[in-house]
């Protein structure tokens, strides 16, 4: 066990939003509201899951939606425990062991952080997705057979209600459609697991890692290189693009930020040109025409000199990024995971192939 103080969340909310793939919401809104929860109620005990009891129960809370409405649509600040309380005394639960994130992003890794320091509980080093996915039933736990709901559902206005569905599919479109008449983004509470589900289910670390890709990101004094380099060491990942951005096609469309970037290269990789998919996160990333990178592996974009992350509400034109991607978690490359969160699924005509092979393709064809 050790705590998560102020300094530990803004080297959270900036590798949590790495890892979010350009999903997960704005970091330094969360990051706000992190800081002022700890501030308020002190620093935050962080549980490794080798320290859960199999019999404890535990609660996430959530962000559902399309993350650019965060830019105009805060939360008021009660809706996490709202939420969170509103699903357990559902359950009849009177003692929750703690709380976790359902997925890496810059708000989805926050809001647990503010519902730990609000009500004293412990956060546990733990997620459903290694990364951060759009849609409710693509997360790990999910992928073992453990069901969504009961699930509960609110906004800032005070609507509040559970869900209770057939399967983790359902789940997902009639939340979708209460999210959308919600504003396009709601608080959600669901997969309520027990400690060995999360042993067996969840992905572990997540949260440290967030945190050492933060510190290595966010370090004064240090070269854009030399960063760059520890930190494809810490996640095993590849840097697959330099370039500016030239065009971004963007709707918010059924809960979702929807659309592709066009980038074209500049220093190393002059003269060539990517185009990156995205559905609230990075899906597909095609240099020259060939895919480099696909989901579930994880497509990331960072600022060219900072490598702060670079979300997909925030893309504009002119701005300088880097592309890099890592291979997803082992879950995710199972057939049940390609099924759940391969290119396929979401209207893509491409059969995943994993990072590693799409990169030494690419190298063995520019030798």
């Amino acid at each position: 066990m050790r705590y998560i103080d102020q300094a530990a969340v803004e080297n959270i909310a900036v590798g949590a939003a790495f890892l979010g793939t350009g999903g997960g919401g704005d970091p330094y809104i969360g990051k706000l509201m992190a800081l002022s929860a700890i501030d308020k109620y002190g620093p935050v005990k962080l549980y490794s899951v080798d320290e859960v009891q199999d019999e404890d129960f535990f609660i996430p809370a959530a962000m559902m939606g399309a993350p650019s409405v965060l830019v105009e649509k805060f939360p008021k600040g009660d809706e996490f425990v709202k939420v969170f309380q509103k699903l357990a005394n559902y359950l009849g639960k009177e003692q929750i062991a703690g709380t976790f994130p359902m997925e890496a992003g810059g708000v989805n890794s926050m809001i647990p952080i503010v519902v730990a320091a609000q009500l004293g509980l412990p956060l546990i080093d733990c997620d459903g997705m290694g990364r951060a996915f759009p849609e409710l039933q693509m997360v790990t736990f999910n992928l073992d057979g453990i069901p969504a709901t009961p699930m509960a559902i609110t906004d800032e206005k005070g609507n509040i209600g559970i869900f209770e569905t057939i399967d983790n599919q359902w789940t997902e479109r009639l939340a979708r459609v209460a999210t959308v008449e919600m504003g396009a983004s709601a608080l959600v509470s669901l997969y309520p697991a027990t400690g060995a589900q999360i042993k067996q289910s969840g992905v572990h670390h997540i949260v440290t890692l967030s945190e050492q890709i933060g510190a290595i990101i966010i370090s004064k004094n240090r070269d854009a290189k030399d960063k760059l380099q520890e930190l494809l060491k810490l996640v095993s990942g590849y840097e697959l693009f330099q370039g500016k951005i030239v065009d971004v096609i963007r709707e918010t469309k059924g809960g979702f930020n929807l659309g592709r970037m066009h980038l074209e290269g500049i220093e190393a990789f002059k003269g060539g040109e990517m185009k990156v998919h995205f559905q609230n996160e990075n899906l597909v990333a095609e240099l020259n025409g060939q895919v480099a990178a696909i989901t579930p592996d994880l497509i990331c974009l960072v600022d060219y000199e900072t490598l702060l992350p670079v979300t997909t509400e925030s893309l504009k034109y002119g701005k300088r990024v880097r592309v890099i991607g890592l291979p997803a978690h082992e879950k995710w490359r199972t057939e049940k995971g390609i099924q759940t969160a391969g290119p396929r699924y979401f209207g893509y005509d491409y059969d995943y192939v994993p990072i590693e092979e799409l990169v030494k393709k690419a190298v063995a064809e520019n030798v």
